[in-house]
């Protein structure tokens, strides 16, 4: 593995290699392409009714062939050296009494190539003659034949892009691997395309830079807490080096943080060290706290011998009841609670209350008539 590989090898999205191309070969080029067939088939047999129709016939399909291939690589090189092709078939082989087609075929490889459809969220950027011309938005856009060319199409959407930093020092000497994720677009497609070569991979390797740059001003607890404020540190430094490209960063986010493992469990026994401490202590409040309401319980219940009596009654249905079962019990208990003496002292009460007295009616003396 040689060093240039050992370079990129760490970025995950590398930009894979593209053809360069001076324009767009798309459905309305081969719809113009197909027009200019027509129109040069018709002309053909107007102009030499007399020629047989397959060598006509064999034409149109070569110069369909050509398109596709112009297609495959939309270069004004490519589309040159397949007119020279077709004119040498045409004069060649087919012969002279076939140059309509051959012209319109011609005509139609240029004009179709020069008819450009730009998306929605494209913008292109026009050189004539290998000056900056303009930058074009949506729509339809015509170039002039051999002398404009697209230097390249540019997604203005909002992109994603992850990285990475490995075995990078924190503050306080801890090797940690940190992934990250970035959300950046393009705002000046001028700038994007003529300031920097390739601005994919310049904005991958200064991500990677200010993250790098960012945990050795860190240490470990400070990284694991405040991802937050890391990631918005990483963005200002990072959206500084790429505005001038007409790039702006929307925002880092720092997706994992990796430590060694021997760290990882020694952090894991210091976190529930903690825990337990913090749970002691709030067992230690709460006792407190049930010795202060028992406390004044105490103080209640000892100016109402009663109300003490009922609680231990209760206490001790609550018990059968939550058990949902039989309990057995000295028959002291009774003596001890003063049940006896509570239910005595009720029936007492109760036999002492005088019943109410019940009307007795009165008779009246019957007194006769005479």
């Amino acid at each position: 593995m040689n060093l240039f590989t050992r370079k990129f090898e760490r970025i995950k999205n590398m930009q894979q290699f593209t053809l360069k191309r001076d324009f767009a070969f798309g459905a309305v080029s081969f719809f113009i392409l197909a027009l200019f067939i027509g129109g040069g088939i018709w002309l053909q047999m107007t102009l030499f009714p007399w020629i047989p129709f397959d060598p006509v016939i064999t034409l149109a399909v070569i110069i369909l062939v050509a398109g596709l291939l112009v297609s495959l690589v939309p270069m004004w090189a490519t589309i040159i050296q397949f007119c020279v092709i077709l004119w040498l078939i045409i004069l060649g082989h087919l012969g002279n009494a076939l140059y309509p087609l051959g012209l319109a075929g011609t005509a139609g490889l240029l004009v179709a190539s020069s008819v450009q459809l730009i998306l929605h969220w494209d913008k292109v950027v026009v050189l004539r003659m290998g000056r900056f011309r303009k930058v074009h938005g949506p729509g339809l856009l015509f170039l002039m034949p051999l002398v404009d060319r697209i230097a390249e199409f540019v997604d203005t959407r909002i992109r994603a892009t992850d990285f990475s930093a490995e075995k990078t020092l924190t503050r306080d000497t801890v090797p940690v691997h940190v992934d990250a994720l970035a959300f950046w677009m393009i705002w000046d497609a001028k700038h994007a395309i003529l300031e920097v070569e390739n601005y994919i991979e310049a904005v991958i390797l200064s991500a990677q830079t200010a993250l790098r740059d960012a945990i050795g001003k860190h240490d470990l607890s400070s990284l694991l807490s405040e991802r937050e404020e890391l990631g918005k540190e990483i963005q200002l430094a990072l959206d500084a080096k790429t505005n001038p490209w007409g790039v702006t960063i929307l925002s880092i986010e720092i997706t994992d943080i990796i430590i060694p493992k021997e760290l990882e469990d020694a952090l894991s026994k210091q976190a529930q060290a903690q825990r337990e401490k913090q749970s002691r202590v709030i067992l230690a409040t709460a006792e407190v706290e049930i010795a202060k309401q028992f406390e004044e319980a105490a103080v209640m219940y000892s100016e109402n011998p009663t109300a003490l009596q009922l609680r231990a009654m209760n206490m001790v249905y609550e018990g059968i009841r939550q058990n949902n079962s039989m309990m057995l019990m000295p028959a002291s208990i009774l003596d001890n609670m003063n049940l006896g003496t509570v239910l005595g002292s009720a029936a007492l009460q109760k036999l002492q209350t005088p019943a109410p007295a019940k009307p007795v009616a009165t008779e009246e003396p019957e007194t006769g008539r005479r």
